[in-house]
């Protein structure tokens, strides 16, 4: 199921979480990597490049031909990107040209210095890197009759185009950025299997079209509801941001976001979050965190096969209480009828543990988890 090893150290060992970025995929997936997760990489969009994309192309001609009064830039890969298209198409100078005669706008100072790398100079930029600011300072100036250039970067700008409209501007969107489905779905299929069967830990998002895409795929698979349920229940959803997020919270799934919306916090956000939705208890004097592909016996990390990860998860929703055979049969995949399948499945299990006192059989009735004495009122109520 994981498409690495993870290291046996770090607040993400024995998690594995799901990657659907295409645009700084490889800068997120080492830091996931660093902290001991297990990635599973499904980019759920291909960006159409710059050089092919004549969308881009027809725009910036429009621009050339027709100055805007204003353009913003709201991305700084994105700004510099166009520029270095517009050059490959011959016609870089006269872009720049012209945006030498325009109010240009940039969002926050990672933006300033590319309009700056370029030769040019920018009327105007908020310190906080917020769209919401860039519309407010448009709107106080007053934008009707104006022609407005927006740079757009592949995400949604929900409102910001409408505010502008409303206000009586005329807004013409600079697609840099485009975003198809990928060429090859079956990394993004085996990520939806993996939601669906609750067997991912996390899923990162770093676009609101990434989390559409996904959603999409899901559909056309007849595995909506089922990705939807896990990812409601069991399956974190980690966004860069809010806009990131909308895409998944219109359809009812609960999101966590960093304060800052950089990969780095959302990598952070990610260290605190899934520790803190392990299952801990006190099993046979010995401290048992149990995680999405391995378990901290006492802070030692011991990987566990699927099937015994499957019997474990059993107990510990009932634990102390005897789980009878056939019900633990029933959390085998693929098992059939045979309890046979559940001693060698809990045989494996306990091997992997490394500590075979943790789970105790009693005779004719099933397996337990062998609870500290004293605990068994504070998990009471997990009995069912």
């Amino acid at each position: 199921m994981q498409e690495n090893a993870a290291p046996d150290t770090g607040p993400l060992a024995g998690f594995t979480v799901g990657v659907t970025a295409a645009r700084r995929a490889d800068e997120l997936i080492a830091l996931l990597r660093r902290r001991g997760a297990a990635v599973l990489h499904a980019p759920a969009l291909r960006i159409v490049p710059l050089a092919d994309d004549s969308e881009l192309l027809t725009a910036t001609k429009e621009l050339i031909g027709c100055a805007p009064d204003v353009v913003v830039a709201t991305t700084a890969i994105g700004f510099r990107g166009w520029i270095e298209a517009a050059d490959g198409w011959g016609i870089g100078e006269d872009l720049l040209g012209r945006l030498r005669q325009t109010e240009l706008l940039a969002r926050g100072p990672k933006v300033k210095g590319a309009i700056r790398a370029a030769g040019l100079v920018e009327a105007w930029s908020p310190e906080s890197e917020s769209l919401a600011e860039v519309l407010d300072h448009l709107l106080d100036a007053g934008v009707a009759g104006r022609r407005i250039a927006l740079q757009l970067h592949g995400e949604p700008l929900p409102g910001f185009v409408e505010a502008l409209r409303a206000g009586g501007a005329e807004v013409v969107g600079v697609p840099v950025y485009r975003w198809m489905p990928p060429e090859d779905v079956a990394p993004l299929d085996r990520l939806l299997d993996a939601i669906a069967a609750g067997t991912v830990d996390a899923v990162s998002f770093t676009s609101a079209p990434a989390a559409a895409s996904l959603l999409a795929r899901a559909q056309e698979r007849g595995l909506k509801a089922a990705v939807l349920s896990g990812l409601r229940s069991e399956v974190l959803a980690a966004c860069v941001g809010p806009v990131t997020a909308l895409p998944l919270q219109g359809e009812g799934v609960p999101t966590v976001q960093p304060e800052r919306f950089r990969l780095g916090p959302l990598v952070q956000l990610l260290c605190k979050e899934l520790p803190g939705r392990a299952r801990v208890l006190p099993v046979a004097g010995h401290r048992l965190e149990i995680r999405g592909h391995a378990v901290l016996v006492d802070s030692e990390l011991r990987p566990v096969p699927p099937a015994g990860m499957a019997l474990l998860s059993a107990l510990a929703r009932r634990p102390g209480w005897v789980v009878p055979r056939a019900d633990l049969l029933r959390c085998l995949p693929g098992a059939g009828r045979d309890e046979h399948a559940v001693e060698t499945a809990m045989a494996r299990l306990r091997g992997a543990l490394g500590t075979p006192k943790l789970i105790q059989t009693v005779v004719k009735r099933g397996y337990r988890l062998a609870l500290d004495a004293g605990t068994e009122a504070k998990y009471g109520d997990d009995r069912p």
